[in-house]
C-alpha cells in the first residue's frame, strides 16, 4: 500500500485519543483530534466533558514516509485506518468543515426565513454558514433540521441541526 501526502487517520487504543495527539505534537506532526461537549451524570453529580467525535481516531497531518512511520511509532497508536488496499486519505477540505462545524456554534440562529420545510429524505445542498458547500440529507424536518453529513473518505456521519434557510434546492 502507498501513502499520500495529506491528512490520514490513526487508530488508536480506546481512551487514548488526547495522549496521542499530545505526543504526535511533541514529536511536531499536525494532528487534529475533533472534540464535542457531552454531560456526563454520575450518582451525585453532572459533568461537562470533551469527547472526541470519531471514537480512537486521530487525524494526522503527513508530508513525507518519514512522517508516515514517525506517527506509527507514538505510544497509543495502533494503525492506519484503511479500506481494502487504500488507507484511509482526507482532503484539507474536509478537515476545515469539520473544523468550522466544532469551532461556531450553529445552533445559535432561531429566526426561520423559509415557512417551507424540507422533506425527510431529500438531499439538499448547504449554501450558508460552516459547512458551506457540503451535500447533506435531512434526517428530520421540523423547527430544527437534523442534517448528516457524510464524510465519504472516513465512511463515517455526522449529524448536525441547521437552520432551514441554509439549504439549496435539491441536489
Amino acid at each position: 500500500m502507498n501513502f499520500k501526502i495529506g491528512w490520514h487517520v490513526l487508530y488508536v487504543k480506546s481512551r487514548w485519543e488526547k495522549k496521542v495527539c499530545e505526543s504526535l505534537k511533541e514529536i511536531s506532526l499536525d494532528p487534529f483530534l475533533p472534540l464535542v461537549k457531552t454531560i456526563r451524570q454520575w450518582s451525585d453529580r453532572k459533568k461537562t466533558i470533551l469527547e472526541p467525535l470519531f471514537p480512537s481516531y486521530v487525524f494526522v497531518n503527513i508530508h513525507s514516509s518519514l512522517e508516515f512511520h514517525k506517527a506509527l511509532s507514538v505510544n497509543g497508536v495502533c494503525s492506519y485506518i484503511c479500506f481494502g488496499n487504500e488507507y484511509a486519505h482526507l482532503q484539507a477540505k474536509e478537515i476545515e468543515q469539520i473544523k468550522l462545524l466544532l469551532g461556531e456554534d450553529i445552533n445559535a440562529v432561531d429566526v426561520q426565513t423559509n415557512a417551507q420545510l424540507p422533506k425527510v429524505g431529500e438531499t439538499k445542498k448547504i449554501n450558508y454558514g460552516p459547512l458551506n458547500g457540503l451535500n447533506c440529507e435531512i434526517v428530520e424536518a421540523d423547527n430544527h433540521n437534523k442534517i448528516i453529513v457524510r464524510i465519504d473518505s472516513l465512511q463515517q456521519n455526522i449529524i448536525a441541526t441547521i437552520p432551514s434557510y441554509s439549504f439549496q434546492g435539491v441536489v
